[in-house]
C-alpha cells in the first residue's frame, strides 16, 4: 500500500485531475489517495462561512454559486457535457440549506466554519473518484468523517489515531477497488460533528493513513521539483535539496515552510515510512525524501517567510517577573483564544510574542488588561526564519529599517519585520 496525496494545486483544473489519474494508473499495487479542495475552494468557503455567520444569507447564497459555477466547468472540461454526480449535488443541496436555513448562532463560529468549509474535500473527492473510475481506474470513495475520529477542537482537531485504526482498516479492508480515495483535512467527533484538523492538514491525514495502513511509502504532490531552501513565489535562486531527515523536517514545518504540515512527521517517524515530495508537472523527476537517516548533511541555508503575524509586547503592571511568576496566565489566555505562538522572547518584566493573525485579536488583549498586564501590539508583520544562516544574511536582513525585531542562535536566524519588505 501507497499513500499520495494531492493538494488544491494539483487539481484546480481538468488537466490536474487527469494527471492524477495517469500518475495512479502507472502505480502499481493498491493505493490511497487523499486529495484537498480543489484550487483556492477553501477560501470560496471561508467567504461563505463569514456571509452566513453574519446574516448575509442573500451574499452567502451568490459566494455558494461561486464554488458551484467553478467545480461544474471541471467536471464539463473532464466528462466532454455537463455533468453533476449524484454525491456531489447531495453535497451542493446540504450546503444551500445551511446557509438558507440554519440559525449562525446555534453553533459556536468554529462548529460552523468546520460544517462548512469541509463542504470542498467533500466535492473534490467525489469527482476524483468518480472520473478514476470513468477512465478506467478502479476506485472507491471513502467518508473520512466515519474513519478518522478526532477531538472536538474545531478548526483545529486532532486525530485519535488508536480510535481511528480500526475503521479505517476496516474500510479498506472491505474496499474491492485498487485505488481508494479519502478527504484530507476532516474528520468527524465521537458524535459525529464534523472538524477540520487545521489549513494545509491533508498532509497530516496522508501522514496518519500511512501510520494506520502500513504505507511503504507517503508521497506528497506539489508543484515544485522537491523540497525547496525557500519558496520559489518569494525568493529567488532556490535550491533543490534532495533529502532531509525526519528532525529537519519537523523542525522547518514548525518555523512555518510550506513543504508539509508540522503535525505530519511524528507517525510516519514512527514507523519509518519514507515521505516523499513529487512533482505532479513532472512525475518522472525523482523528487526529495524526508528518512530517519541521510547521507550527507544540509549545507545550504534554508529560508522559511510566514506572513501574516501580530506582535505582541506583554508586561505586567505589578512589575512581577514575567517568567518566573506570569508567563502560564499568558500561554493560558494565548491557548483559551487558539493563537499560535512561533516566537518568544522576554526581559525581566515583559515579553514579546509572534503570533498568527486572528480574529480574536481583541478579545486576547482585553483578557491580558483584565490580568493585569499592558499590551501593545503591531499586526501585519511577517517572520522570517534562515536556518543555517551565513554572515552576509545578517547585512541583508538585519539591518533593515522595518525590522522589529530579531532572534539569533548558532544556526538559527529570526527576523520579525513589518509586511511588504523586500527580500
Amino acid at each position: 500500500m501507497k499513500v499520495y496525496k494531492f493538494g488544491g494545486a494539483s487539481v484546480k483544473e481538468a488537466a490536474g485531475v487527469r494527471n492524477l489519474v495517469e500518475i495512479a494508473r502507472q502505480t502499481e499495487g493498491r493505493l490511497f489517495i487523499v486529495v484537498s479542495a480543489m484550487g483556492k475552494t477553501t477560501n470560496a468557503l471561508e467567504k461563505v462561512m463569514e456571509s452566513f455567520w453574519n446574516g448575509r444569507t442573500g451574499e452567502a447564497v451568490v459566494a455558494m454559486q461561486g464554488v458551484v459555477d467553478y467545480h461544474a466547468e471541471i467536471l464539463a472540461d473532464l466528462w466532454g457535457e455537463p455533468h453533476l454526480p449524484a454525491r456531489v449535488r447531495g453535497f451542493y443541496e446540504e450546503l444551500e440549506e445551511i446557509i438558507t436555513l440554519a440559525n449562525p448562532k446555534s453553533r459556536t463560529y468554529e462548529e460552523w466554519y468546520d460544517r462548512i468549509v469541509s463542504f470542498g474535500e467533500l466535492i473534490s473527492t467525489s469527482i476524483v473518484s468518480d472520473y478514476l473510475t470513468r477512465a478506467g481506474v478502479e476506485s472507491e470513495w471513502l467518508d473520512m468523517r466515519r474513519l478518522f475520529l478526532t477531538s472536538n477542537r474545531f478548526r483545529d482537531a486532532n486525530i485519535d489515531i488508536e480510535a481511528s485504526t480500526p475503521r479505517l482498516r476496516r474500510a479498506v479492508e472491505y474496499a474491492t477497488a485498487r485505488v481508494i480515495v479519502g478527504q484530507g483535512f476532516i474528520g468527524a467527533t465521537e458524535q459525529g460533528a464534523t472538524t477540520t484538523i487545521g489549513r494545509e492538514g491533508s498532509d497530516y491525514s496522508a501522514a496518519v493513513a500511512g501510520y494506520i495502513l502500513d504505507a511503504e511509502s507517503v508521497s506528497i504532490w506539489k508543484d515544485v521539483e522537491g523540497i525547496l531552501n525557500g519558496d520559489p513565489k518569494q525568493f529567488e535562486n532556490v535550491t533543490y535539496i534532495p533529502e532531509l531527515t525526519y528532525l529537519d523536517a519537523i523542525e522547518l514545518a514548525y518555523s512555518g515552510a510550506q513543504i508539509i504540515h508540522p503535525k505530519t512527521i511524528k507517525p510516519l517517524q514512527n514507523k519509518s515510512i519514507p515521505l516523499y515530495v513529487r512533482c505532479f508537472v513532472n512525475p518522472s523527476l525523482p523528487g526529495s525524501v524526508i528518512k530517519a537517516e541521510i547521507e550527507k548533511p544540509i549545507d545550504t541555508p534554508i529560508l522559511i517567510l510566514k506572513k501574516n503575524q501580530i506582535l505582541l509586547s506583554i508586561k505586567p503592571e505589578d512589575y512581577s517577573f514575567i517568567l518566573e511568576e506570569r508567563m502560564a496566565e499568558v500561554f493560558a489566555i494565548l491557548e483559551r483564544h487558539r493563537a499560535k505562538v512561533h516566537l518568544v522572547q522576554n526581559s525581566a518584566i515583559s515579553m514579546a510574542l509572534c503570533i498568527d493573525s486572528t480574529r480574536y485579536l481583541a478579545e486576547i488583549v482585553e483578557a491580558l488588561h483584565e490580568a493585569g498586564f499592558t499590551v501593545k501590539y503591531n499586526t501585519d508583520m511577517e517572520l522570517l526564519t534562515i536556518r543555517g544562516y551565513r554572515h552576509e544574511h545578517l547585512a541583508e536582513f538585519v539591518e533593515a529599517e522595518n525590522v522589529y525585531m530579531t532572534q539569533r542562535s548558532r544556526k538559527v536566524l529570526r527576523i520579525i519585520r513589518k509586511t511588504n519588505g523586500d527580500f
